[in-house]
């Protein structure tokens, strides 16, 4: 593996890495990494916290000087991963940032593979002109094959047993996204719909509050979730029109709650970025609801804007 550096402002490499089984995972991610350091770089490892020990052995010595993070923890909604990539890198500026990030391991559900596939196309429109290098290793043997393939289209660069190849399906961020706005399902059972409009944000909050409490969230978490759709409530009122509709219902791993406005998202990247604090809005509303919340899938459409937000029983 011979990885271009990214030695000019507007070197951002980002292949993905095709392994089957561990030895190939440890050569091309523990040869990244101690590359990496031996051009003394600042090295991010975001993987499952499974293979954390195993790449620490093999990079040995220079495992200290490594950021370590288990990605099951913080990619678990991948629409935080990107705010924690862009924050080591902007920790580093003006040197070549060297990042593991493994979005998508076997065992993912399929609505979180979908947003995590469109976090890897985002990728390449939130780094365009940034110095550093994304790695994903991808375990071809364990996912479905229509990841590895989507990983084709999201990566302008691949390597696969150890060569570097340019990916003749990369396709841009827009018509990836696009690809991944599937049909959200229906939920099972009765789920009825309370709409809201300008002053309605207390009704909504005190019916998040009366739900929330025949449901196994604990304390904490039940005041996560209401303070989530109070936001996605205020982004309606604010940029949806000035009404929405909130639905909620139970899960077999937790509770889920939708909301739909006549809102557009005009930056596909909003609240997948850290806001800025000069911004008026900078999509503080959305980047507070990925945090707080165990997945987000959006479905920005000519009709309007779909919320469907996930939480785990605790």
């Amino acid at each position: 593996m011979n990885l271009p550096a990214p030695t000019d402002p507007g070197a951002f490499v980002h292949p993905a890495l095709f392994y089957q089984g561990q030895a190939e995972y440890l050569a091309g991610v523990g040869g990244f990494v101690r590359a990496a350091l031996a051009a003394d770089e600042p090295v991010l490892v975001a993987v499952p916290g499974t293979r954390l020990d195993v790449l620490r052995e093999s990079v040995g010595a220079g495992a200290d000087e490594v950021t370590w993070t288990d990605m099951t923890q913080l990619g678990r909604n991948p629409g935080r991963i990107l705010a924690a990539l862009q924050d080591f890198a902007d920790r580093h500026a003006g040197r070549a940032a060297r990042i593991v990030g493994e979005p998508i391991w076997p065992g993912r559900s399929q609505a979180e593979v979908l947003e995590a596939t469109r976090h890897e196309a985002l990728i390449n429109t939130a780094f365009a002109g940034r110095q550093a290098t994304i790695l994903c290793p991808y375990d071809v043997v364990g996912l479905p094959p229509a990841v590895v393939s989507d990983a084709r289209r999201t990566h302008p660069t691949l390597i696969e047993k150890g060569v570097d190849l340019l990916s003749t399906d990369y396709a841009d961020a827009p018509s990836v996204s696009a690809d991944c706005d599937h049909p959200l399902p229906e939920p099972d059972g009765d789920a009825p719909w309370l709409e809201y409009t300008h002053g309605g944000l207390g009704e909504v909050r005190d019916h998040a509050e009366a739900w929330a409490r025949g449901t196994a969230l604990s304390a904490a978490r039940q005041g996560d979730l209401i303070l989530a759709l109070s936001e996605a409530a205020a982004n309606s009122l604010a940029h949806g029109g000035g009404r929405g509709a909130l639905r909620l219902w139970r899960t077999g791993t937790g509770i889920v709650a939708e909301i739909r406005d006549g809102g557009r998202l005009a930056d596909p990247l909003a609240g997948r970025r850290r806001p800025s604090l000069a911004s008026v809005n900078g999509g503080r509303g959305l980047w507070m609801i990925h945090q707080l919340c165990d997945l987000v899938e959006v479905r920005a459409s000519d009709s309007g804007l779909i919320l469907r937000l996930h939480m785990a029983a605790s």
